[in-house]
């Protein structure tokens, strides 16, 4: 039987190579349940942009007359009277802020998971996981649910793009000596 001592001291071990990305380390771990988090908030702004184009028809709040159905295609037309619209702002401001996800979210796994195999600190990039996640569905709420003036969405945004860069900068001094 191991003593608390020698417990303690290999949960405090970092993980050894092979393991970094098992379910084993726990900065892997932090960074596929933030991951998720993201992916699933990335598919609810399809969603999203699906209910602006249907919004007053859902909800039944607006007269017939003044209801938005807004359809991009001539093959989405299956209501009577309705025109191919792309302009619509409602619809727009929530694709824009799905493409930004896009630019922003697909280059931030990927930096993470570099990131990762450096084996750093676990309390460190488990809080930058943490804030990222945060910052971009501040981002979403402030850009395209409830629209707030800026800076609030520039800082949401800047604060991934900041963390990733650092997760950039972290690996490239790491590996600058191989080169």
């Amino acid at each position: 039987m191991s003593s608390p001592a020698s417990t303690n001291a290999s949960q405090a071990m970092p993980p050894s190579k092979e393991m970094l990305f098992t379910l084993d380390n726990p900065v892997f771990c932090c960074y596929l349940f933030w991951a998720t988090v993201l992916v699933v908030k990335m598919l609810l702004m399809s969603l999203l942009t699906a209910l602006q184009r249907f919004r007053y028809k859902l909800l039944g709040l607006v007269p017939l007359a003044l209801r938005r159905k807004i359809f991009p295609n001539e093959e989405d037309l299956f209501f009577k009277n309705l025109e191919v619209k792309f302009d619509d702002p409602h619809v727009e401001r929530v694709r824009r802020a799905h493409r930004n996800d896009m630019e922003n979210i697909l280059p931030y796994f990927i930096m993470s998971l570099i990131y990762i195999s450096t084996n750093p600190n676990a309390d460190v990039a488990c809080n930058l996981f943490r804030v990222a996640g945060v910052a971009r569905i501040i981002h979403t709420l402030v850009y395209a649910v409830y629209p707030v003036p800026q800076p609030s969405r520039i800082l949401a945004f800047a604060t991934m793009l900041c963390i990733t860069f650092y997760m950039g900068a972290v690996v490239a001094l790491r590996t600058l000596s191989f080169i």
